[in-house]
């Protein structure tokens, strides 16, 4: 019995480490496609492959340095932390965040208010946006050049979001480094009722809009070959397609 809860504690471990993860969602800033308390599992696996974050994902990344200063999170217990560190649980220590991708490396974002957010000179056609949100109005931007190996990320419920756009004033001007994203959250995993794929929004298919885009990595081909690269392209089902960290803030 030691040795099969042995292996077993192992199996966890390395599935946490190195293909999917659970994280819980804190607060409002993906709604409605997230809603607080959902619970969402990261695929760590393609990254291995070479793959990057693509435009439309919603991503988890660790803190770029600033997003979270303020935010100190709840000290956890003893069982807390055993079962964060073999993937049961979300971490309570590490200041994870979990937003949309709009933009990529290479890519030109903007967003004047009253208007569309523009990927590349393309109006987007955002769905997944809280109703009764708008665009940007609270913070127009740009227009931004993402720089190579960097995204551009912004909450669903962009009134009450404090993403990309709340931190140009920091290194990288806002974008977050690839090296920082964690991974991307395929589903909706709890409470069962919720249980959903996180599909990318047809708008970011539009034609014309990869003419200013990073080119693709050169592994996308192996990492296609995954299954869970699969669900990647896979279309929304509902209005909204977002999500949100593991410690996020009030407005995270």
């Amino acid at each position: 019995m030691p040795l099969l809860i042995g292996i077993a504690l192992i199996l966890a471990l390395l599935i946490k480490t190195f293909l999917v993860q659970a994280f819980s969602i804190p607060s409002d800033s993906m709604q409605n496609t997230l809603q607080r308390g959902d619970r969402v599992l990261v695929d760590k696996l393609t990254p291995w492959f070479g793959s990057t974050p693509e435009r439309g994902e919603v991503v988890v990344f660790h803190d770029p340095g600033g997003w979270l200063e303020d935010q100190q999170p709840a000290e956890p217990n003893a069982a807390q932390k055993f079962l964060s560190f073999i993937g049961l649980m979300p971490s309570a220590e590490e200041k994870d965040l979990i937003k949309r991708v709009i933009a990529t490396g290479g890519d030109t974002v903007e967003c004047k208010k009253g208007g569309p957010v523009k990927v590349n000179g393309h109006a987007l056609n955002e769905p997944y946006i809280f109703p009764g949100d708008s665009a940007c109005d609270d913070m127009p931007f740009g227009p931004i050049k993402v720089p190579k190996g960097r995204i551009w990320v912004m909450g669903d419920h962009r009134q009450n979001s404090l993403d990309s756009r709340y931190h140009q004033e920091l290194p990288g001007g806002g974008t977050v480094s690839n090296d920082k994203v964690v991974g991307r959250a395929f589903t909706i995993a709890w409470p069962l009722n919720r249980l959903d794929w996180l599909g990318i929004p047809g708008t970011f298919d539009q034609k014309g809009l990869n003419g200013m885009g990073a080119v693709a990595p050169a592994a996308a081909g192996l990492a296609g070959a995954v299954p869970l690269v699969l669900w990647r392209r896979r279309r929304l089902t509902r209005p909204s397609d977002a999500i949100e960290g593991t410690n996020l803030a009030r407005k995270g």
